[in-house]
């Protein structure tokens, strides 16, 4: 990789607005699966009321999507982008279509035995999610900025997404028999719905549009070997010519070892961003905020809350003056954040229900606008090759 002037794509290039609208579906799709897990937390508490699943769900899933995205990562300049990406979205339709066949089959009853097969799907959305957002990430940094950004701001929108479903759902089978249940599996039946929605977005449609063909085979002649099959999928069979080889054997790929260290700012910054924000949510926001006026449905409100402002937070970014491109600034923002472990103590120990959804806001805004920062930032500057002794890192 090396530093570059930008990757402005031509003005004759089409479907620029459409590849947007296919970003933002494949992040909302990236985690809605995960997301709706997470939103029926008052069914799954109320099934499996011994074994704490709001924390137990998350545990589950985290080690999964590190190790992976861990192994991933080491191989990454090896493996094949689509194919990583398909059998990504085909296990989250997989495993979502599992969830849905659990409750199901066990008639909805408790016990050990279906809250481990539950653990096993969480474990499987951790695994689909790492192929997913490290792969679509990767090959978005090359493109528009926007893409990212939209793909982000689908991330976030998923959750959004699955609150307003979980509110509708929940209110409409409220006064009906058996309803908790009835809502959760109606809300299980769209997410599986949508996962397969987004497997054939990015099989069949993405891949074909004119902006995306564009970055792909400009990656193509900068000597990128992982997009190959994302070129066949558009329809571009793409052959490198005798002096693009010569070219490019006279240059050497930054190691994992290199980009790290020359960004090792913004991955202690994600890390910290998302070490905060899963101590508090969903587990925190679930079991240990008292008992409210608004009964079974407060968890359903903060998470709704987070949700809705992670969302708002990644498209803040949009506006200049919002947006954070210091190193520095970020890491002091990112730190900021750790206010909220004494601010979220005090106020479940001696605040009302309105502070609480407050600094619940607060959390998704930041937690939203920060990212978006620092993953549309952090490629700027780099190409697919560099010649290793005139690189000199990604600069904001």
């Amino acid at each position: 990789m090396s530093l570059t002037d930008g990757n402005e794509a031509p003005a004759r290039v089409e479907g620029r607005y459409k590849a947007m609208a296919v970003c933002w579906l494949l992040g909302t799709g990236s985690l809605f699966c995960w997301n709706s897990m997470l939103t029926i937390e008052d069914y799954y508490s109320y099934l499996f009321p011994k074994y704490h699943p709001t924390r137990v769900l998350t545990l589950a899933y985290q080690p999964f999507a590190l190790g992976t995205i861990a192994i991933l990562t080491y191989n990454e300049a090896k493996l094949n982008t689509r194919l990583r990406n398909l059998f990504g979205f085909s296990l989250f339709f997989l495993s979502s279509l599992m969830v849905l066949v659990l409750d199901l089959a066990t008639s909805g009853r408790g016990g050990l035995g279906p809250f481990v097969g539950v653990c096993v799907v969480a474990g499987a959305f951790g695994i689909a999610d790492a192929c997913i957002q490290g792969g679509i990430v990767g090959d978005l940094s090359f493109m528009d900025p926007d893409f990212i950004q939209s793909f982000l701001a689908g991330v976030a929108a998923s959750g959004a997404l699955t609150s307003a479903l979980r509110v509708v759902t929940k209110a409409a089978f409220e006064n009906s028999q058996n309803g908790l249940r009835k809502g959760a599996i109606l809300f299980l039946a769209i997410s599986v719905f949508f996962e397969f929605l987004c497997l054939l977005l990015y099989a069949f449609i993405f891949p074909k549009l004119p902006i995306v063909k564009y970055y792909r085979t400009k990656a193509a002649k900068e000597g990128s070997k992982t997009v190959s099959a994302d070129l066949a999928a558009g329809g571009i069979q793409f052959q490198q010519d005798e002096n693009g080889e010569e070219d490019a054997k006279q240059q050497d790929r930054l190691s994992n070892k290199q980009l790290f260290l020359q960004n090792i700012d913004y991955a202690i910054d994600l890390y910290l961003i998302y070490v905060l924000t899963l101590s508090i949510f969903p587990g925190f926001l679930s079991e240990d905020t008292g008992t409210h006026s608004l009964g079974n449905w407060y968890a359903i409100v903060l998470i709704a809350m987070y949700n809705v402002l992670d969302l708002v937070g990644r498209y803040t970014p949009l506006v200049n003056c919002l947006r954070i491109t210091s190193r520095k600034g970020l890491m002091l923002w990112v730190i900021a954040r750790f206010v909220f472990i004494p601010a979220f103590y005090f106020t479940a120990k001696y605040g009302d229900q309105g502070w609480m959804i407050l600094l619940t806001s607060l959390l998704g805004l930041t937690n939203g606008h920060l990212t978006v920062c620092i993953l549309t930032i952090a490629p700027k500057g780099y190409k697919v090759f560099s010649v290793v002794s005139h690189s000199t890192g990604c600069g904001s």
